[in-house]
């Protein structure tokens, strides 16, 4: 017995070291390596160089436009992600295979592809293009970028707040409807205080890809420097059309700077999510 054990562990062990190095090996070359030669490439010629390349009216309108749409899709996530999942694990009715399938959509769509359908719907020559005609500009405008950023987002509060629905299950919520609690009332004592974990860990989920959505958002604006350019597009402009590299690697660095900060939120928030859940 003694001189089996090491044995069968040691090769357990030695496997285990190996998908280990060749796990952290590919991640250090796909992600890290990248990422420190472009925090590297921002910071050679000092701090000073990179706050002047963000702080520029086009860096500093990008990151304005960035913030305000995360500002409008947030909100309407939230309202609609919340209602979507009640409906969804709450509600019985013909359909719901179909309603789950539209919510993973935008999982499966490439985002150019949402690009090209909005303006096939709202641009002035689409199907609602006599929004366009009354002077209510859609597409190529903020409303067109926000229409693609919330098509992308979708799925997340929704995909985070409907298993925390299932968990709960129904109990607390009937004692509610049996004591005389309205509905109204039932979901603000009972289910929203159930679900914030799931909804604030969506809400992060969203934000993160609001901030860093490209291939829907580049199709629907204009992509005017201070105008209609997110950092994102900030970063394709500078690197493409105006070949100042060093200008993409600082907006590229404050927009990983912004992702780190949402990274960090999302880590807090699950943590505190287990020891919900373990307690």
């Amino acid at each position: 017995m003694s001189t089996a054990t090491p044995d069968r562990v040691g090769p357990g062990r030695r496997s285990q070291l190996a998908l280990r190095t060749i796990a952290l090996t590919y991640l250090a070359l796909l992600v890290a390596v990248p990422i420190l030669l472009i925090v590297f490439r921002t910071f050679e010629d000092g701090v000073g160089a990179f706050v002047a390349s963000i702080t520029t009216p086009a860096a500093i309108s990008a990151l304005q436009l960035s913030l305000i749409i995360v500002a409008i899709v947030v909100p309407l996530n939230v309202i609609f992600g919340i209602a979507t999942a009640l409906a969804l694990v709450r509600g019985r009715f013909r359909g719901r295979g179909v309603v789950q399938a539209i919510v993973d959509l935008p999982f499966a769509v490439s985002p150019i592809v949402v690009g090209a359908s909005l303006i096939l719907l709202w641009g002035a020559d689409g199907w609602f293009g006599f929004v366009d005609g009354a002077g209510f500009k859609v597409i190529f405008a903020l409303p067109g970028m926000v229409l693609a950023t919330i098509f992308v987002t979708l799925p997340f509060v929704v995909r985070e707040v409907e298993p925390v629905l299932h968990e709960i299950g129904e109990e607390q919520e009937q004692a509610a409807a049996t004591l005389g609690a309205s509905r109204w009332q039932t979901f603000w004592r009972i289910t929203l205080p159930a679900i914030r974990w799931g909804l604030t860990y969506g809400v992060v989920l969203t934000v993160a890809r609001a901030l860093g959505e490209f291939g829907a958002v580049i199709m629907v604006s204009a992509g005017v420097a201070g105008e209609s350019q997110t950092l994102t597009l900030l970063v394709h402009s500078r690197y493409i059309d105006d070949h100042n590299t060093y200008g993409a690697y600082a907006a590229s660095t404050l927009l990983m700077a912004l992702a780190i900060i949402t990274l960090l939120l999302m880590t807090v928030l699950d943590r505190k999510r287990s020891e919900r859940h373990s307690a």
